[in-house]
């Protein structure tokens, strides 16, 4: 069998594909993944043997400016992004059977899968953007009260609404010239009846979520068999383990001077400090041994002996922290960062930063927490309970939906989540 793999987003979006590809190629199954031409990515893929067929424009090239995208900016994206969809996606589908598509709003991705007459699931890797009489549309967490859940319908009706003032009319132009109806709900469309959440049950419980009906696989996590580079090695065995400052590819978000405000934080708790440069090219404040800065390393083993990792709440990352067994302190900055920042609190494996800009005061507090013997010694507990099989999870029941289209003999374009 022959599967298409598509995304457009940051690490956190494509290396769970690398995650699924690998898995149904374990199975005997292709997958082909669509993904942004971010040399970042192209490597990651081939790292695990998977060829990168790009799709859209680089990550870097949007979030990257001197500020972070605008209304405008995602008006002229979201058509680029549609029509990108329908041209690759279309011929890569060829003799496909079956589409999974993840990442930003994928217009586009279903109607492929549809003209095809293949199975398509929408997945996601946490509940945002989903309708919800919990969450309101946008990155605040909480549960609202009898007043604020009539209010939710209107926002989410807000919601649609805007979606389909971003993609409704390149999205039906191009289903026309393919022959398909319009539709009138782009939102609702792309997200289909029954998406499939990829994230780990004790991290983010999924019952009550969204109104959809939520079909859970776990995370879907690419194992990392990387070294650690040496001189990050020596560093480590040098000393105590230091604390981890991160924001991965938050480029456009990462807080204004957060290398200078986390170092010196940091030392005050009399920990070393290893920086990770990221995306928004964080560097050291002096040439004093007690820092150290990184690029792309292997997270997996990294998280297992560090103090505490300080990020800014991305699935992936407050994943791979979790799994460590490494206290987390989040300084969440947007979408679902908010949610895991609040799961690390709730979870008591780590402390979520009250707003996206720390100060010193602030962070301090947030890092005490974090250190201490009993929070390190719940996360160290909460470690074994994150379940390492959603990858298996997904591509067994992703060659199951296509395998009985394949036996149906494809006489109806559809949408299938097992």
């Amino acid at each position: 069998m022959r599967m298409v793999l598509a995304t457009w987003g940051s690490r956190g979006d494509v290396e769970p594909l690398a995650a699924l590809a690998v898995r149904l190629r374990e199975l005997g199954a292709e997958a082909r993944v669509c993904a942004p031409p971010d040399e970042e990515f192209a490597a990651l893929l081939a790292g695990v043997g998977v060829e990168l067929v790009p799709l859209g424009p680089s990550v870097r090239s949007v979030v990257t400016g001197e500020r972070p995208p605008t209304a405008k900016d995602a008006f002229r994206l979201a058509p680029e992004l549609v029509a990108a969809r329908f041209d690759t996606l279309t011929a890569v589908a060829e003799g496909c059977d079956a589409l999974l598509a993840t990442g930003l709003m994928p217009a586009g991705a279903r109607d492929v899968a549809e003209k095809r007459g293949i199975p398509y699931v929408y997945a996601c890797f946490h509940p945002f953007g989903q309708p919800s009489r919990r969450f309101r549309p946008g990155p605040r967490p909480g549960t609202p009260s009898p007043q604020e859940e009539t209010d939710l319908k209107v926002l989410w009706e807000q919601d649609a609404q805007r979606v389909n003032a971003l993609y409704g009319e390149a999205l039906n132009r191009h289903r026309a010239a393919i022959g398909l109806p319009p539709v009138d709900n782009v939102r609702d469309h792309a997200l289909s009846d029954r998406p499939w959440l990829a994230a780990d049950a004790t991290l983010c419980p999924s019952r009550g979520l969204t109104e959809l009906d939520l079909l859970q696989t776990g995370a879907w996590i690419l194992p990392d068999e990387r070294p650690l580079p040496a001189e990050l090695e020596a560093f480590l065995n040098a000393g105590e383990p230091p604390v981890y400052v991160g924001f991965g590819s938050m480029a456009a978000h990462a807080p204004k001077d957060i290398a200078r405000v986390a170092i010196e934080a940091i030392r005050a708790q009399g920990r070393r400090v290893l920086l990770a440069r990221g995306w928004a090219d964080l560097a050291l404040i002096d040439d004093r041994d007690d820092c150290l800065v990184v690029g792309e390393v292997n997270q997996q083993t990294l998280f297992a002996r560090v103090a505490a990792v300080v990020h800014h709440g991305g699935a992936g990352t407050t994943t791979t922290a979790a799994r460590a067994g490494a206290p987390q302190v989040v300084v969440p900055q947007i979408v679902d960062q908010p949610y895991w920042a609040s799961r690390v609190a709730e979870l008591g494996i780590g402390a979520a930063h009250d707003g996206p800009t720390p100060a010193f005061d602030s962070l301090s507090a947030a890092l005490t927490t974090a250190l201490t013997p009993e929070t390190r010694a719940r996360a160290k507990a909460l470690a074994g309970t994150i379940r390492t099989d959603g990858a298996t999870v997904a591509a067994k029941l992703l060659l199951d939906a296509a395998g009985r289209a394949g036996r149906a003999g494809r006489n109806e374009p559809s949408v299938d989540q097992g």
